[in-house]
């Protein structure tokens, strides 16, 4: 156990989530799971090391990328965030964490940052803060870094029925496999609901209109899970918890 808290840096709430980034959220709830002691502070991305958030300071230890943190924190701290998984359980964990981070997040990020009403809603906000001469040519440029990002991810290339279609394969793949459980290995939450929640919520926000959301929303199970979560971990958050859809 540390003797003075993890500081970990993070984006500030947005978009009706306790934070917009679904990486920081993973991290937060992780250092939740295994009882550290952090406080969050105010980042963006161009301060990161990496360029990216999270990262953590850990007594002087910086570590960067959500999966990295998670490696660390279990070996300095001696924690074992999928204690009770047996071999499979955690391969299984690690391939749901895959498809969440490497598939459906993209999806999600198409649908923020791609389609035009979304951006404006959301996204394009964050340039508010810059002088009004550049703010302009600033959301452009961020929206272009999503746009080359997708493109090179590969989803970008798909027009949007597709990569609606695509996604809406993922949800429904987490659906199947949480099941009838509170969380998806069982009774109790392991390192990958981390993810599939901060990748969940971003979708179930209502703060956006996607497909995305609708296809989450027919599973009454996902829409629940976001909320049992949310009351876990972040209990002081206002969730306007989506209504599940009939399906």
């Amino acid at each position: 156990m540390t003797t003075a808290p993890i500081t970990l840096y993070g984006c500030a709430p947005a978009f009706g989530l306790p934070d917009p980034s679904p990486f920081v959220t993973k991290t937060e709830v992780q250092l939740q799971m295994a009882h550290l002691p952090h406080r969050k502070v105010f980042a963006i991305p161009p301060e990161a090391p990496k360029g990216k958030l999270p990262y953590i300071d850990d007594a002087g230890e910086v570590v960067c990328d959500s999966s990295f943190i998670r490696t660390y924190l279990e070996r300095k701290h001696g924690v074992d965030l999928d204690a009770g998984l047996d071999a499979r359980q955690r391969a299984e964990a690690w391939a749901i964490e895959r498809m969440v981070e490497d598939h459906l997040y993209w999806a999600m990020v198409w649908f923020r940052w791609i389609d035009a009403e979304n951006f404006a809603r959301g996204p394009a906000h964050f340039a508010d803060r810059a002088p009004e001469a550049i703010r302009e040519r600033l959301r452009e440029d961020m929206q272009a870094a999503k746009q080359n990002a997708l493109h090179a991810h590969g989803l970008g290339r798909h027009n949007r029925e597709q990569i609606a279609e695509l996604g809406t394969r993922s949800i429904d793949a987490l659906a199947m496999l949480l099941g009838e459980r509170e969380y998806l290995f069982g009774d109790r939450p392991h390192a990958v609901d981390a993810i599939a929640f901060g990748v969940l919520a971003a979708i179930l926000t209502p703060f956006f209109d996607t497909p995305l959301r609708t296809a989450a929303e027919r599973h009454p199970n996902l829409v629940d899970y976001v909320a049992r979560m949310m009351r876990v971990y972040y209990p002081a958050h206002v969730w306007p918890q989506p209504q599940a859809a009939a399906a």
